[in-house]
C-alpha cells in the first residue's frame, strides 16, 4: 500500500519523537558532563549549562589511570576480535564445506554449549586458569577467543551453506589448495558476516565487567569498564566525572557501529554477492 504525503508526514513525526525519546538519556549525559558542580545540584534542574566546561573530561581522565585502563581494553578487544575472526571462520568453513564422520553430531554438540550460561563455567574456568598461572593477567580474557564462539561459528556456517559449490570446484580445477580456497575465495565472501562478528565481539568485550572483575587483581591491568566501576564506587557523589568517563567509554562502540552498519545488515541477512 502506497502512503500518501500526509501519512508520510505523520510517520516521520512519530519516528522523530521516538528517536528523541531514546536519545534523551545520552543527551542528558553529555550536557551533565559539561556543567559546573553547582549546576548539577541546582534545583529547579538546569538542562543546558551556562558555560561549557570541556576541562571536565580532562580532569576526570586524570583522576585515575584511565589511559592505562583504555589501552588494556583496546588490547583485549583487538586480540579477541582477531581470535574470533580467525578461529570461527576456519571452524565454520570446515562444517559448511567438508563432509566427515560425526559432523552433524559435533555441530549439535557445539550448539548445545550455547545453552550453558557463563555463570556455570565461571568457577571451573577460574580453577583452570589459576592452574595455568594466568590469574591477574590478560590471558584469560584473550586466549579463549582463539578457540571460537558457538554463536559466531553457527552464524558463519549458515552463511557459507548458501555459497554455491561451483566456486571452490572452479578453484580446485585452477590448482588451488584448501587453504587458498579458504583465504582467497571464502574470506572475501565472508566480509559482511565477519564485520558483524567483529562489531558484536567489540560490544561484548569492551563492555565486559564480570570477566575482568574475576580474573584481574592488579589495578594497572584493569579494563575501562572495571576502572569506571571502581571510580564510581569511590566517587559515587561526583556525577560530572562519572558522566565524562562514561561518554568516553561509549564512543568507540558507536564509531564502530556507524562505520560497519552496512555490513551488519548484510551479515544478518546472509546475503552473498
Amino acid at each position: 500500500m502506497k502512503l500518501t504525503r500526509g501519512h508520510k508526514v505523520v510517520v516521520y513525526i512519530l519516528l522523530v519523537i521516538l528517536s528523541l525519546y531514546f536519545l534523551f538519556p545520552f543527551l542528558w549525559m553529555v550536557l551533565t558532563a559539561l556543567k559546573s558542580e553547582a549546576e548539577v545540584h541546582q534545583y529547579p534542574v538546569v538542562f543546558f549549562p551556562s558555560e561549557i566546561r570541556f576541562e571536565n573530561f580532562a580532569n576526570a581522565w586524570k583522576a585515575q589511570p584511565f589511559g592505562s585502563y583504555f589501552m588494556n581494553s583496546v588490547t583485549i578487544t583487538a586480540l579477541t576480535t582477531i581470535g574470533q575472526i580467525i578461529s570461527c571462520s576456519l571452524i565454520a568453513f570446515g562444517f559448511a564445506r567438508y563432509d566427515f564422520k560425526f559432523k552433524n553430531g559435533l555441530f549439535v554438540l557445539l550448539l548445545a554449549t550455547m545453552m550453558i550460561p557463563w555463570d556455570v563455567t565461571m568457577i571451573p574456568l577460574y580453577m583452570q586458569f589459576n592452574m595455568f598461572g594466568w590469574i591477574n593477567t590478560l590471558k584469560p580474557l584473550i586466549v579463549p577467543s582463539f578457540f571460537g564462539s558457538a554463536y559466531f561459528i553457527f552464524l558463519l556456517r549458515q552463511f557459507l551453506m548458501n555459497v554455491p559449490r561451483d566456486l571452490e570446484q572452479a578453484a580446485k580445477i585452477d590448482g588451488a589448495n584448501d587453504f587458498q580456497i579458504y583465504s582467497r575465495i571464502f574470506v572475501p565472501i565472508m566480509k559482511a558476516p565477519l564485520t558483524l562478528i567483529a562489531v558484536l565481539n567489540l560490544l561484548s568485550v569492551w563492555n565486559d565487567y564480570l570477566g575482568p572483575l574475576i580474573f584481574l587483581q592488579d589495578r594497572t591491568k584493569y579494563t575501562l569498564a572495571l576502572g569506571l566501576a571502581s571510580f564510581k564506587g569511590m566517587h559515587e557523589l561526583q556525577i560530572i566525572p562519572i558522566m565524562a568517563i562514561t561518554i568516553i567509554m561509549i564512543i568507540p562502540p558507536i564509531i564502530a557501529f556507524f562505520y560497519a552498519q552496512k555490513y551488519i545488515v548484510e551479515g544478518i541477512s546472509g546475503a552473498v554477492k
